[in-house]
């Protein structure tokens, strides 16, 4: 492979097979990726997975470029001096530059008997012993979800439409991202599916116990399986290597998703903090991310100055069971309007997400560089405002 510009990507999710796939412009670059799984997950639907009705994986064939090589392994450490990713099983795959992509999972749960007794599911392998369980169980079983963010919801719709007894438990608002009238339309979507929704004060998660679930306000609800949706966190891959990450690990990068220690290491998707300000975290976030940072390193190897990341978020779909939905339209300051689609409308349009997200990545592997999104012209604002209250905070506790 002499005279080849070695490119490594650390991560097979949406960011980094997007980033392999358009790195293929250049017939002189050979691109090697590595993950731990051998098929893609398609991680949006893992909630799909848990109720059975989908298996949520692709093959990687099926979305990766031709020209692109798989190593099913695990990164454990990676040398920026020597330009080389330490695998668990295969060595070392030395590197020119590196795309880290390695994605988030469900944080350690910081309320007593959650590790224990309650099933997080924001891995192919976690969702997998919850649909074992699942399976196991009773119909009349009660289930309780933990957090009401997408997943949450997303997981309590899909399970009670197919027969269980769930409650979900908030610890807050509903939906927090959505404007109260699509939190309302969504509530009234979870009713209808016999959900028993609890939000607001005191909804806490202040223990979990083999079939129990207490909460702030003293109340005890019988749960024979908690599912645990609430926070997340990302692998600890960039500090083990002496990389500078945020607060929870994600890596920090300038506005070109380049590492702010080294210039052959740049990010995209959830384990990426630009300017210590994350984007939102989705697929359609880390397919833009991670063809950007492509971007950034084939105009590195051109000898062109990269340009700053910007991706514009019109929208967050919520699925409701395969018979609602809520498309939540958003400013470009990524917050809700009251503007938004509910219904069968709003369930084919979350539908239409699941094809997109896949359909993203062959349309990119058949055609390297056809992908395009929208830029969001209030990045540069947004960025601006975190940094004043960094520095705003910093000089209060001087």
């Amino acid at each position: 492979m002499s005279g080849y510009t070695r490119v490594v990507v650390v991560g097979g999710g949406f960011a980094g097979v997007m980033a392999a796939n358009r790195l293929m412009q250049r017939d002189d670059v050979s691109v090697t990726v590595v993950n731990p799984r051998p098929d893609f997950v398609i991680r949006l639907r893992l909630h799909h997975l848990v109720a059975g009705s989908h298996e949520a994986v692709v093959g990687y064939r099926e979305v990766l470029h031709e020209r692109v090589q798989l190593v099913q392994d695990t990164a454990t450490v990676i040398d920026s001096a020597e330009h080389s990713v330490v695998l668990a099983k295969t060595g070392e795959l030395g590197y020119d530059y590196l795309v880290y992509a390695v994605g988030s999972a469900s944080a350690e749960p910081p309320v007593p008997g959650a590790a224990e007794f309650a099933h997080p599911m924001a891995t192919i392998e976690a969702a997998q012993r919850l649909r074992s369980v699942l399976g196991k169980s009773p119909a009349e079983a009660a289930v309780t979800v933990v957090g009401a963010g997408p997943t949450g919801i997303e997981t309590a719709a899909e399970l009670a439409g197919r027969g269980h007894r769930v409650s979900l438990v908030c610890g807050g608002a509903l939906g927090a991202y959505l404007h109260p009238r699509a939190r309302r339309a969504a509530a009234r979507s979870l009713a209808r599916l016999g959900v028993t929704v609890l939000d607001g004060p005191g909804t806490e998660v202040t223990e979990v116990t083999r079939d129990a679930v207490r909460l702030r306000d003293d109340r005890v609800l019988p749960s024979a399986i908690t599912v645990w949706t609430a926070g997340f966190g990302v692998p600890d891959l960039a500090t083990r290597s002496g990389l500078r990450t945020d607060s929870i690990g994600r890596l920090l990068t300038d506005e070109t998703l380049t590492s702010i220690d080294d210039e052959h290491i740049v990010a995209a998707g959830d384990s990426t903090a630009p300017s210590g300000l994350p984007y939102r975290m989705s697929a359609y976030t880390a397919g833009c991310l991670g063809a950007h940072a492509a971007d950034t390193l084939l105009r590195r190897m051109a000898g062109v100055d990269p340009e700053p990341a910007s991706v514009f978020f019109n929208a967050m779909c919520v699925g409701l069971g395969p018979q609602a939905g809520i498309y939540q339209l958003a400013g470009r300051d990524d917050t809700a309007i009251g503007l938004f689609v509910g219904g069968r409308l709003g369930a084919r349009l979350k539908a239409l997400t699941y094809t997109f997200a896949v359909a993203h990545l062959t349309n990119e592997a058949r055609k390297p560089g056809s992908h395009r999104w929208l830029p969001n012209n209030k990045r540069r604002q947004l960025v601006q405002a975190h940094a004043n209250r960094e520095l705003g905070a910093a000089r209060r506790s001087a």
